[in-house]
């Protein structure tokens, strides 16, 4: 589905952690980090496309995180030529995006990079939220940069007496490696 100026509509993720940290996520088999993203689907909303791809990507649901903003507009980015499919060349120019900016809610054991038969990433890490553009593909880092820029007015200082969240890289689904099971979250201890 692209409009008329040959940009297909898509959403973008910015995750926060309770520090204003947000996920960080390495592609599948390449040297690149980005955040969650994805098609906005015929008949969906960019909400609903958003809450379906942070699903698919990383295994969260919507009682996982808390919206707190959104851009006010569609950011556009061209894909150079090279990275287009010839039999879609002259048609296809790029990505028109939504981003929405979320607080996790759940816990980093909710995230789950192996929950559909292709995932996106093989790994993640919570970052410092100016993240470094120069791991981003160079085609996407000026739309980063601007919904950087226009989210973070949404931001507050971390919650008091948070958990402080690890900073390592993290594989498959928590600090386990992707071929190993899932960890459950353990349950709160009780008062």
């Amino acid at each position: 589905m692209l409009d008329r100026e040959g940009f297909r509509p898509n959403v973008g993720i910015i995750l926060l952690n309770t520090q204003n940290e947000v996920w960080w996520g390495k592609r599948v088999r390449e040297h690149s980090w980005q955040f969650p993203q994805g098609g906005i689907k015929y008949g969906e909303t960019p909400e609903q496309a958003m809450f379906r791809e942070l699903e698919e990507e990383i295994g969260l649901k919507a009682e996982h995180v808390k919206i707190i903003g959104r851009t006010r507009d569609w950011l556009r980015y061209e894909v150079p030529d090279h990275f287009i499919k010839r039999d879609v060349r002259g048609h296809y120019r790029g990505q028109k995006q939504i981003w929405f900016l979320l607080r996790m809610v759940g816990r980093d054991c909710d995230v789950n990079l192996r929950l559909t038969e292709h995932p996106e990433f093989d790994a993640w890490r919570w970052h410092d939220y100016w993240v470094p553009l120069d791991v981003v593909i160079e085609f996407k880092r000026d739309v980063y940069q601007r919904a950087l820029q226009e989210l973070s007015r949404f931001l507050t200082r971390p919650l008091q007496n948070a958990p402080h969240h690890a900073r390592h890289l993290r594989t498959g689904h928590g600090p386990r490696a992707a071929t190993q099971s899932p960890p459950a979250c353990a349950e709160p201890e009780k008062k």
